[in-house]
């Protein structure tokens, strides 16, 4: 479960950083810097259910 988040978060900040990078040599509108946000709004979403999920389930408990 953690390797399944933490590649998870690692495609987040790889989309981010494409974002980034094609907003600096693209400018504003390009296709692929929206694509690239697409890509990180739909793991982040993806990320929220599986965590969610996982705590439904009983896969991950809250410490304390």
């Amino acid at each position: 479960m953690k390797l399944l988040v933490l590649l998870i978060l690692a495609a987040i900040l790889f989309s981010l950083g494409s974002g980034l990078y094609y907003l600096s040599k693209d400018g504003e509108g390009s296709p692929r810097l929206l694509k690239a946000l697409k890509i990180r709004v739909a793991l982040s979403i993806a990320l929220i259910l599986l965590l969610v999920g996982a705590y439904f389930f009983g896969f991950i408990t809250p410490q304390g």
